[in-house]
């Protein structure tokens, strides 16, 4: 298993990636059992009232929350790359600049 985590904005974004042998957390949309690595980690998006509030960059973001979508990849390159694009695409999504995330990746022992 590897924790990639991203950090930006005094927040931060955590996900795993599963290897097989492994057992990530099933739900609805798991990717078939298969795959050799799974990618699980939250979707959010900035709203204009409700949500969830976070302080990023010192102001203050409502965000929202999607469930999450795991996916499933044959390498574990694949996956980790696909991982790294996902935390930089959330902080994206929130006003974060996605280069200014500082990504993480370990592996969990």
């Amino acid at each position: 298993m590897f924790i990639v985590r991203g950090r930006a904005g005094g927040t931060e974004l955590t996900g795993t990636v599963y290897e097989r042998g492994e057992r990530p957390p099933s739900f609805r949309g798991a990717p078939d059992e298969d795959a050799a690595y799974v990618w699980i980690c939250d979707e959010f998006y900035e709203v204009d009232s409700g949500g969830s509030v976070q302080v990023v960059d010192g102001r203050e973001v409502n965000l929202a929350f999607e469930s999450p979508m795991p996916r499933g990849f044959d390498t574990r390159e694949q996956a980790l790359e696909a991982a790294e694009e996902h935390v930089r695409t959330q902080f994206a999504r929130i006003g974060v600049d996605p280069e200014s995330v500082e990504l993480e990746v370990e592996r969990d022992p």
